[in-house]
């Protein structure tokens, strides 16, 4: 993935409002497309009467990354991810005219705020074929890859 440029950068923590769906472009390419709720929480100054506001966004992954969060996610888990948002243009069927911001994830990881996780390390991937190795247990802090 090319890195992100940071005058178009995003990170939103919230919870899997879905399942993530993986799917494949016909070169081979995964995809994978969730969404994501996020619940702003603030007490009004005047009346101390709680308020929150909750936002909901949909998040497209791709490569390796679109695979584990595949994997590794399902509704109700909190994340967070790191991307950049996209504006997307479509015609429908009937030839009305679409778009919508999204965010392209560069990097999703699970929040551990209120749960634990494991980790396990996947071999790195150049190529579709190499995607179906095996994946390799996590070696603690010591890797020289971090």
């Amino acid at each position: 993935m090319e890195p992100i440029m940071s005058d178009n950068s995003v990170t939103i923590i919230g919870n899997l409002t879905r399942d993530p769906e993986l799917r494949f472009t016909p070169s081979g390419q995964a995809v994978c497309n969730f969404g994501l709720a996020s619940t702003r929480v603030w007490t009004d100054r005047q009346t101390q009467e709680r308020k929150e506001v909750t936002g909901f966004f949909d998040i497209v992954a791709w490569g390796p990354a679109a695979e584990n969060v595949a994997q590794s996610f399902g509704t109700g888990d909190r994340v967070i991810v790191y991307g950049s948002l996209e504006y997307r243009t479509w015609a429908t069927d009937s030839g009305d005219k679409r778009s919508k911001v999204e965010v392209k994830a560069e990097d999703v990881g699970a929040s551990t705020r209120w749960a634990t996780v494991s980790i396990t390390r996947n071999e790195k991937r150049s190529s579709p074929a190499a995607a179906a190795a095996p994946a390799v247990p996590a070696v603690a802090w010591e890797d020289p890859d971090f």
